[in-house]
């Protein structure tokens, strides 16, 4: 008998595909991935890929993009990607690890990009921060900004009502898959980041997730999120 409501089911089928989850876990870097691309990273031929990822967009987990004869996929939302990195989270603690490694791993602990914004133990830091001095209050699954938060932000020169005038949720807890605690996403999480990349304390490795701090910048990180 056919039970009412969300089809988690679909969703599972989706990821639960080896080629097709290692394509969504590339495409959280936020970085739009062209199907040759995609096709390298799932180690299958491009026709395989483009079945794919025809599933995919059909199921609402990523988006396309046409740029002249190109085509460009990146995942469909934000809700997309805290729901892969939530399942990374999840993998981890259930022990559920592959064990290759590559020599930026521990880059990637400590600092990466999900979606778009901060990850790793920079971002669950930051994070951890925000919530000791009370500019973020967490209820359970909702967090929200403080008076005090908002004044602390918009001390940085972070417009916080064109934030909260945004669609997207102004903030949003996201289970780090490394650190297995909580790092900030929505638009304030984006904002942040972005106000890292524009003080130039750390820069976007190319082709990989990692954030890379200077060392005056990770002074300057760290004295602005104090623990």
């Amino acid at each position: 008998m056919m039970k009412e409501g969300p089809d988690i089911a679909l969703l599972g089928s989706l990821i639960g595909d080896p080629a097709r989850s290692n394509m969504l876990s590339a495409l959280i870097s936020g970085k739009a991935l062209t199907p040759s691309e995609l096709a390298e990273i799932a180690n299958i031929t491009l026709q395989t890929t483009s079945a794919h990822l025809k599933k995919m967009e059909a199921g609402g987990l990523i988006r396309q993009r046409k740029q002249g004869r190109h085509r460009y996929f990146n995942l469909a939302d934000e809700d997309v990607a805290s729901l892969i990195e939530t399942m990374m989270g999840l993998a981890a603690k259930k022990g559920h690890i592959r064990t290759r490694t590559g020599p930026k791993a521990p880059e990637l602990r400590k600092a990466r990009v999900c979606y778009n914004h901060l990850a790793g133990e920079f971002g669950v830091q930051m994070y951890d921060s925000l919530i000791a001095r009370g500019y973020l209050h967490e209820n359970n699954d909702e967090v929200t900004l403080t008076d005090a938060g908002q004044e602390f932000i918009s001390a940085l020169g972070i417009e916080v009502d064109i934030l909260k005038n945004s669609r997207r949720p102004l903030c949003k807890s996201c289970l780090d898959w490394s650190a297995r605690r909580s790092h900030l996403a929505g638009s304030l999480g984006t904002a942040l980041l972005d106000y890292i990349y524009n003080k130039g304390w750390a820069r976007r490795l190319n082709e990989v997730r990692v954030v890379e701090f200077s060392k005056k910048g990770e002074l300057e990180f760290l004295a602005h999120f104090p623990l």
